[in-house]
């Protein structure tokens, strides 16, 4: 939490402490509703207020309950993204044999490497996006992902091309 205020806050500071007080209390409840979870909430609010605080002007705020929603909506999407990328893995992962069964150390860095990559599709349509893993990781024709998406042929490779464009722009 901001300290108490004070005479000898900076106007930053100031500014940060009039929009916890302002709005923590809104944003926290709003979160609950959607995560159904008051820990999941306060955990995301904090991250939220954490985001705001690192911006450069926080007097240039002028719908701060707006902002707090976006940046909030943000978190919970990135969230639910995540959670659906390891519950994939995961069920990837009861059709193994137990002997292929990654160790937890192994699934971190499997989880991270998946992480990176949706970071890098992140500007990708949802089209795009599903093409290029279509394409990549289940290794089907443009013709099956083609029919899949209820796009052409052409569309497909230039979905796949957008991909490995994001991915190459990565490659140091």
């Amino acid at each position: 939490m901001f300290p108490t205020r004070s005479a000898n806050q900076d106007p930053r500071q100031q500014a940060l402490h009039r929009l916890f007080g302002e709005h923590h209390s809104w944003l926290l409840e709003r979160l609950r509703l959607r995560l159904h979870c008051r820990e999941d909430a306060a955990d995301m609010a904090a991250e939220t207020f954490a985001q705001v605080v690192a911006l450069p002007d926080p007097h240039a705020i002028r719908e701060p309950r707006a902002l707090l929603s976006l940046i909030g909506k943000r978190l919970m999407f990135a969230r639910w993204r995540r959670n659906d990328i390891e519950r994939a893995y995961l069920d990837a992962l009861t059709s193994l044999p137990e002997p292929t069964v990654p160790s937890p150390e192994e699934h971190w860095v499997v989880m991270e490497a998946l992480m990176a990559v949706d970071q890098l599709l992140d500007g990708l349509s949802s089209k795009a996006r599903a093409a290029f893993l279509y394409s990549q990781i289940d290794g089907l024709t443009y013709a099956r992902i083609a029919d899949e998406l209820g796009v052409s042929v052409t569309r497909v490779h230039q979905y796949v091309v957008q991909g490995l464009t994001a991915c190459y722009r990565a490659v140091p």
